[in-house]
């Protein structure tokens, strides 16, 4: 990754009319119609973005999407990268960089994620507070990052403290159900084992995913405010588990997702 590269990639978007966002937003899987709520919006699909990667996933959809949301000028992703797409890990990370680049102060994420901490129930929300990068790498490790910041990223906090009490406060007003918990980022694309599942809870996970931690690690190192949510749409209890039900996990998250675009629309409207 070059700094021209980034250069071309915004540029393209600025030309688009991607004027000066103020907050970036990440949607994860089934969670993508908070769009739908945006205003004057303007769509760059990935494809067309110089030096973008592609998305595979079939259920994201990949498209850069810009306008108002709350009266704020914000640019969502909908559909991520993932390195069990075969990416590595400065290509999933690459938009945060693009949409830093643009100009966003803050960066929301979002997740569908399995349930560790067996007192989390499906369609629940987790509020991450920490994370386990299981991932076997970093999107910092490459030669010229010191181009872009510090190579050795303070990870202390890596969630922001204001904007997660701000969350919690929101989803007591609003009568949503919101935990608390630590995230394991796992490689994927498969499910865990009985034993893994196990494991993530004897090392401290309360839910566990393929996403969201490389572009945490990102944004910490660009000195990007960033909060993230876990949509909980299964629960891994290693003594009762049942298939896997990729339908059944879609469903959840986008039942769960208007209580989602909530707590981000109203952490909006205090910023």
């Amino acid at each position: 990754m070059t700094i021209k590269q980034l250069d071309e990639s915004t540029k393209y978007l600025t030309e688009k009319g991607f004027d000066a966002p103020e907050i970036g937003i990440v949607l994860g899987t089934g969670l993508g119609k908070l769009v739908e709520q945006i205003n004057n919006p303007i769509e760059a699909h990935y494809n067309h973005i110089p030096n973008f990667p592609l998305a595979t996933v079939e259920f994201h959809t990949g498209k850069l999407i810009y306008g108002t949301f709350e009266g704020k000028k914000v640019v969502v992703m909908q559909g991520r990268f993932h390195i069990y797409e075969g990416y590595d890990l400065m290509d999933v990370t690459y938009p945060i960089r693009v949409m830093h680049q643009l100009g966003i102060k803050k960066l929301f994420i979002s997740n569908a994620s399995g349930a560790i901490n067996l007192n989390f129930k499906k369609g629940d929300m987790m509020l991450i507070e920490d994370h386990l990068n299981l991932q076997g790498g970093s999107p910092l490790a490459f030669k010229n990052v010191s181009d872009f910041g510090n190579r050795f990223t303070d990870m202390n906090a890596p969630y922001d403290a204001s904007m997660r009490a701000k969350l919690l406060e929101i989803a007591k007003k609003q009568n949503i159900t919101l935990k608390e918990g630590v995230y394991a980022s796992v490689v994927g694309p498969q499910l865990e084992t009985r034993a893994e599942y196990r494991m993530l809870k004897i090392i401290g996970a309360d839910a566990v995913g393929m996403s969201t931690v490389p572009e945490v690690i990102v944004a910490n190192h660009l000195n990007l405010p960033v909060v993230a949510i876990s949509v909980l749409t299964d629960e891994c209890d290693p003594d009762n588990l049942q298939p896997f039900n990729i339908e059944e996990i879609i469903k959840i998250a986008e039942e769960t997702e208007p209580k989602m675009v909530t707590l981000f629309r109203e952490l909006i409207k205090t910023l």
